[in-house]
């Protein structure tokens, strides 16, 4: 009785890279095929495992020409930098534009399988003041979708009448047809999640500045002198971009009651202890005559107070001012002309 001759893959040149990677993964213990596995999705798996079941008898030779050209590869490229914009652009070349940009919006977005799962990661003054926009029905549907609490806080943030019409139409609203939530889903991705996610792309020297308004002055001083001897042009960048104690100049008297209900009592009069006299002048005529002479009281009875003590204490200031900006609660003017409040 005659065999069946069985395929053998021994010409490399005739492979191709996914089944390079199938071979790869073949070649591996199970232990560390296994970790790989996790790093992927579903989708990926399953394409993977296929040309790994139909691959039959790989000629050993190739085996170790795949491992050569993996070493090759991955040694020869120095140091890595990854970026989402590197990313896309690597991926615009394989994929057509509509998909790269569901990929994107999926590793930029929030959090989340699904899209009522990424809702529930949005900060919900950001939710609210995207939905404040749509109709209530709308909205009912959109927060039915997600989690309770975080409905919860969005609802709060309407004027009563009407949340209570939201909360009406979710009384009486009845199962949502899979077509209405397949088009609400669709006209999220595009343009909630995805204006979302250009809007939170970190720029570097933004980044550089958040660091430098965390360092202590005598290093800030001296890692900006540096920058500023090998690149002028950043340097002042980064300085325009971040926010200092003597920059609260730049809150209205709104958003410096806010503020003051939000600090801590002591380590704002700690704070107030190295500040100019205009600073000083911001927080004391946006409280009761009361609460001032306390803290007035407080900053004499501590006399002396070390640098880093008062240093801390008005970055702790900056670090609250800041997350009050990001949530909406308070607006921090750039400083120019045209953005100068008028009463």
């Amino acid at each position: 009785m005659a065999t069946m001759k069985q395929n053998v893959l021994d010409d490399y040149n005739l492979l191709s890279g996914q089944q390079k990677a199938a071979i790869l993964m073949m070649s591996l213990n199970e232990e560390r095929s296994a970790s790989i596995f996790s790093l992927m999705d579903d989708e990926e798996i399953k394409e993977l495992s296929v040309i790994m079941a139909s691959l039959g008898k790989v000629n050993s030779n190739v085996v170790e020409q795949i491992f050569s050209e993996f070493v090759e590869k991955t040694s020869n490229t120095g140091t890595l930098i990854g970026t989402y914009e590197s990313t896309e652009r690597l991926l615009a070349k394989a994929l057509d534009k509509d998909r790269v940009s569901v990929i994107m919006e999926e590793i930029r977005g929030p959090a989340g399988r699904t899209m009522w799962d990424k809702l529930g990661n949005v900060n919900e003054h950001v939710l609210a003041n995207y939905l404040k926009n749509e109709y209530p029905q709308t909205i009912a549907v959109i927060l039915s979708k997600i989690k309770a609490e975080h409905a919860a806080k969005v609802i709060a943030l309407f004027p009563e009448n009407f949340a209570m019409e939201i909360v009406m139409r979710m009384i009486r609203m009845d199962s949502v047809q899979k077509e209405v939530l397949d088009g609400l889903e669709k006209t999220l991705r595009k343009e909630f999640m995805s204006n979302l996610s250009k809007s939170t792309r970190r720029d570097s020297h933004e980044l550089i500045a958040d660091i430098f308004n965390s360092l202590d002055r005598n290093t800030e001083t001296r890692l900006m002198d540096a920058l500023e001897e090998r690149n002028r042009e950043s340097a002042e960048r980064v300085k325009s971009l971040m926010f200092t104690f003597e920059d609260l100049v730049r809150v209205d008297s709104q958003g410096i009651q806010i503020l003051l209900r939000n600090v801590d009592k002591d380590k704002l009069a700690i704070a107030l202890k190295g500040a100019s006299d205009t600073i000083k002048d911001l927080f004391f005529n946006n409280m009761s005559s009361r609460a001032g002479k306390i803290i007035k009281e407080d900053m004499e009875a501590m006399g002396p107070v070390r640098l880093r003590d008062v240093e801390e204490a008005q970055q702790y200031i900056v670090t609250a001012t800041k997350e009050l900006s990001n949530s909406g609660e308070i607006v921090i003017s750039e400083g120019k002309d045209n953005d100068e409040l008028i009463y």
